[in-house]
C-alpha cells in the first residue's frame, strides 16, 4: 500500500541505507562489482532519485544482492506511482445502477 502523507522510500535510498552502508560497501566498490556500463554518477543518480530503476538496473541489483528483480521494480513502481498520483485530477466514480446493463456512449 503507498503511503498517502509521504512519498515512499526511494530505491535508491533504500540501496544506499541497507545495503551498501551496513555492508560498508562505497559508490565505487559497487559499481566496479556491477562492471559493464555502470559507473559511480550513474549509481549515484539513482541513489539520489533522480534516475529510476528500470528492468535492467533491478536485474543488476538484484543478481550482486541476492534480491529478487520484483523487489526493486516494486520499491519503483511505488514511487512513481505515487508521483502521478500527486499530479493528476482525480475521476469521479461511474454511477452505475444495478437495472441498466448498456451504457450510453459519449458522442
Amino acid at each position: 500500500m503507498l503511503p498517502t502523507h509521504r512519498r515512499p522510500t526511494l530505491p535508491g535510498k533504500i540501496l544506499l541505507e541497507e545495503f551498501l552502508i551496513p555492508f560498508e560497501i562505497t559508490q565505487i566498490e559497487f559499481t566496479l562489482h556491477l562492471g559493464g556500463t555502470w559507473t559511480q554518477p550513474k549509481l549515484s543518480a539513482i541513489i539520489r532519485g533522480k534516475r529510476s530503476i528500470t528492468e535492467e538496473i533491478a536485474l543488476d541489483f538484484a543478481d550482486a544482492l541476492g534480491t529478487s528483480p520484483e523487489f526493486w521494480i516494486g520499491l519503483q513502481m511505488d514511487v512513481s506511482l505515487w508521483e502521478a498520483k500527486q499530479k493528476r485530477n482525480k475521476i469521479p466514480p461511474l454511477k452505475l445502477s444495478k437495472g441498466r446493463r448498456k451504457v450510453k456512449a459519449f458522442s
